[in-house]
């Protein structure tokens, strides 16, 4: 089976910290938010991953893409870097890596997690994960019948159809069948919202035979903003706190953790209160502080300080107290 992440926007309301880090590789409890996208489709599928394409901007620089080829060698998959260099909307960015709809193909928009306790049905003809939310204007929903077979696709409903939001991972069994549907959608400069849109093509699939299925999340996770982000890493560490998430190099000394927390190696804590529900990135150093529910990234120094629901980029230097703080890589606040 082969996965398709498309991944090319930059993240602007994660901004700062997308100025210099796309968003996809922003940390969650010690990961880039798309290794834990790659990580839990693996466990959901029966199906060996054969091939993890990632579609990117062209800016995203080497380091990143061969830290995403990596992150496609840690669940057993040939990694392969594609470039979108217009937004044209979600069929034109599947396209880009056109050569691998072939079989069995997953496609994970990489700004979402979820948690599932099943294993996906490999032998359905589509799965479209959803999740029921109270806004559904926002989403491309579906409805479903008696049989929970798929209906209708509504991409942004002004009006009320259903509450069954798609959160942006999707099975197919055909992977050259939705290769053609979203062809013809560019071919035929078929749009809808000013954007050639997955949806026209799943709701051709449809008409032409093929039969979607819902997938139910318990939980779905979203990545779009500081606070979304913060909540994420929160509820991550929840999911994992029977891991062992502090590292053997940390230093501690008069402080206190409060797990869940996430603790990379080589850093040093002093004199401080940390968790819960705190991610901190490698070489970092934290004295007399008290720090709660935030995400601090690597080479980071924080001096007495009080703060949470915060997230701090690499190579901060921060003292002071604050409920909601939002600082960029290199930044010195004091």
């Amino acid at each position: 089976m082969n996965i398709i992440i498309p991944m090319a926007g930059r993240g602007t309301r994660l901004r700062p910290h997308t100025l210099t880090v796309p968003k996809p590789l922003m940390p969650i409890a010690g990961k880039p938010i798309v290794q834990r996208l790659v990580e839990d489709i693996a466990k959901v599928s029966d199906t060996s991953i054969e091939k993890i394409g990632f579609i990117i901007g062209r800016d995203f620089g080497k380091d990143v893409e061969e830290n995403l080829k990596k992150i496609a060698a840690s669940v057993g998959g040939e990694g392969r870097i594609y470039y979108q260099d217009e937004k044209l909307g979600t069929a034109h960015a599947i396209l880009c890596a056109q050569e691998l709809l072939a079989g069995n193909v997953i496609v994970a928009f990489a700004d979402t997690l979820f948690r599932a306790d099943f294993k996906m049905d490999a032998s359905k003809d589509g799965i479209i994960w959803v999740q029921q939310v109270d806004d559904p204007s926002a989403f491309g929903v579906i409805k479903v019948d008696n049989d929970q077979i798929i209906t209708d696709f509504v991409e942004k409903p002004e009006t009320f159809v259903s509450d069954l939001a798609i959160i942006g991972i999707y099975y197919f069994k055909d992977g050259e069948f939705l290769k053609k549907e979203m062809q013809y959608l560019i071919d035929n400069n078929i749009k809808d919202k000013g954007e050639f849109q997955l949806t026209n093509a799943l709701e051709n699939m449809k008409k032409k035979g093929a039969k979607f299925s819902p997938g139910q999340v318990s939980e779905w996770l979203d990545c779009g903003n500081k606070d979304a982000t913060v909540y994420t890493n929160k509820r991550y560490l929840e999911f994992i706190k029977d891991s062992d998430l502090v590292a053997k190099t940390v230093q501690k000394k008069n402080s206190v953790i409060i797990p869940p927390v996430f603790i990379g190696e080589n850093v040093i804590l002093e004199n401080s209160v940390i968790g819960p529900h705190v991610s901190i990135g490698e070489n970092t150093i934290i004295k007399s502080s008290v720090i709660q529910n935030s995400i601090i990234q690597t080479n980071s120094e924080v001096n007495n300080a009080n703060f949470k629901n915060s997230i701090l980029g690499n190579f901060v230097s921060f003292e002071g107290k604050s409920d909601d703080l939002s600082l960029g890589d290199y930044n010195s606040v004091q």
